[in-house]
């Protein structure tokens, strides 16, 4: 009687056990999908819809990572890459991520009419906030690349609230001179749409090459259904983009992290711009071998400075750094104000050996590894 008690005792524990792990399977399958694909979303704003999407919970605690792509990119083709990474896993297990799409520049966005006028650079920075209303975020650390730079810089000038620090990718902060908007005239005429926009996201060295990436992004430009709504947007980014005046008393209120490779279309604009913020609360990092747009060539480099900005403002303090610390060259070269009384950097010299402090806000890093 007892041994049949004992056989019936396990019979009974086995599928209890199996369907508890088969729910915990489950459950950590369809969290990995929904992060994976994420929420998307269309925020009416003042000025119009936008498309959102959401990874991961809505965590208030933290701010969110609030990104915005350039022209010719959404947030998939602009971003997943380096969200994607490996080691920027880390930093996705802990916060928000919100990735806005310029006006009409998502997959599948219907194509706007003949005569559409297009929002401004300015009226699209003002359609920000009505996002962290809808996801009820007080505070996010903005991510931006070019186009996206700027719009993001604008909104953080006009709500410094809100903003807990930039990372501001290929950012150039003036308006097009008459020699600018001579040259895009005639580029105009000689290129193709698809070839203007690809020189704006590539080097010159990756366009002569004709690299993977470049061709791809020729492929899905060339091919994209809503291929006038992308004009719209580089017309409107080329027209309608006014000087931030950033000065010393007119600048960001929060840490910023400009970010270009060595040889970007718009390395001299971010030089320009990092000369005009304020040393205490800001770094340059120029990177090595990173093309046009480093988040997709040097993820793993971006990764780690982003780490090293986080921890700045006070997160994620116990993250390990592995591969800026393990830099074969890192060098530093003194930048002056325009008066050259001030220096904007000290020199840094890192090793092959690990465990050294991050850098401070005012240095400007050569990364090459």
């Amino acid at each position: 009687m007892t041994t049949e008690m004992q056989e019936i005792a396990v019979t009974e524990d086995k599928p209890l056990l199996t369907g508890q792990a088969d729910s915990s399977k489950d459950a950590e399958l369809a969290a990995r999908i929904l992060l994976d694909q994420g929420q998307e979303h269309s925020i009416e704003t003042p000025h119009g819809v936008l498309h959102v999407t959401l990874h991961g919970t809505r965590n208030s605690r933290r701010p969110a990572i609030l990104t915005f792509h350039d022209v010719g990119l959404d947030n998939k083709s602009c971003f997943l890459p380096l969200f994607k990474f490996e080691e920027m896993q880390e930093i996705v297990k802990n916060f928000t991520l919100i990735h806005i799409d310029a006006p009409g520049q998502e997959d599948g966005a219907a194509v706007y009419p003949v005569g559409y006028q297009y929002p401004s650079m300015e009226t699209i920075a003002e359609m920000i906030p009505a996002v962290l209303q809808f996801f009820n975020f007080r505070t996010v650390i903005g991510v931006g690349v070019g186009a996206g730079a700027y719009i993001l810089s604008k909104f953080t000038l006009a709500n410094p609230e809100s903003v807990e620090g930039l990372v501001l990718v290929n950012i150039d902060t003036n308006s097009r001179g008459w020699m600018d908007w001579a040259a895009q005239k005639l580029s105009s005429v000689t290129s193709s749409l698809t070839e203007q926009i690809l020189s704006h996201l590539f080097s010159q060295e990756e366009l002569s090459s004709n690299t993977d990436l470049v061709q791809s992004h020729r492929e899905r430009m060339s091919k994209a259904p809503h291929l006038l709504n992308i004009e719209l947007f580089w017309k409107t980014y080329n027209s309608s983009r006014r000087d931030l005046n950033l000065d010393r008393s007119c600048t960001f209120k929060c840490p910023v992290m400009l970010v270009v490779g060595d040889q970007a279309p718009y390395e001299e604009a971010a030089v320009e711009c990092n000369s005009k913020l304020d040393p205490t609360t800001t770094s340059f990092l120029k990177m090595a071998d990173a093309g046009g747009l480093p988040q997709l060539t040097q993820p793993a480099k971006l990764t780690e400075a982003f780490k090293y900005f986080i921890q700045g403002m006070g997160y994620m303090a116990s993250s390990c750094m592995t591969r800026l610390s393990r830099s074969r060259t890192t060098s530093l070269s003194s930048s002056y104000s325009m008066d050259g009384s001030r220096s904007r950097s000290r020199t840094l010299s890192q090793g092959s050996q690990g465990g050294q402090m991050p850098p401070s806000p005012s240095q400007t890093m050569e990364v090459s590894c």
